[in-house]
């Protein structure tokens, strides 16, 4: 499977692929998120999913205004993994059988996406030092966090839905 669709020469034709990916990837889920909050039964999951909401607004704002500074256009790639990710996300929604079992469906679903937005997010964090673009690496660094955080929520969630759900089976 090729990741790329052009041969890329150096680091920062790379960087600038992988941050039209990116924004691809918020795009696809600022599309994704709201299905997941209106399925949520649990109120601090359903608040916890609709500040990352708000969070992912912001995101594909600061990633477009990145790439207009680097290329003059915020123009995307899709984003495969992401797609594959709201596939499988819909599809264990679909699946679920009760209240209990979808809402650590959407969990599962949710953290699947933030350990991916994770390390994409440090690794263009670590590319953009690289370059000397100082100021996309403080951007990156504070979605980093953004993104660090919204895991740390969904597994506060999950430490009391995954008892909730055991006990529904």
């Amino acid at each position: 499977m090729k990741i790329f669709s052009a041969n890329l020469k150096n680091l920062e034709e790379l960087y600038t692929a992988s941050l039209k990916k990116t924004l691809d990837m918020e795009q696809q889920l600022t599309k994704v998120l709201p299905t997941m909050i209106e399925k949520t039964t649990d109120p601090e999951l359903r608040s916890g999913l609709q500040r990352h909401l708000s969070e992912t607004e912001g995101h594909v704002q600061r990633v477009e205004s990145m790439l207009m500074d680097l290329t003059g256009d915020n123009d995307t790639e899709t984003c495969k993994v992401m797609s594959a990710l709201a596939t499988e996300g819909s599809d264990m929604l679909t699946d679920a059988d009760n209240e209990q079992v979808c809402d650590v469906s959407i969990i599962a679903a949710c953290q699947q996406v933030e350990h991916h937005e994770i390390a994409i997010y440090g690794t263009l964090r670590s590319w953009a030092d690289l370059l000397g673009r100082t100021n996309d690496a403080a951007v990156l660094e504070q979605i980093l966090e953004e993104e660090k955080n919204a895991d740390r929520v969904l597994s506060m969630c999950s430490d009391k839905l995954n008892v909730e759900a055991d006990m529904a089976a």
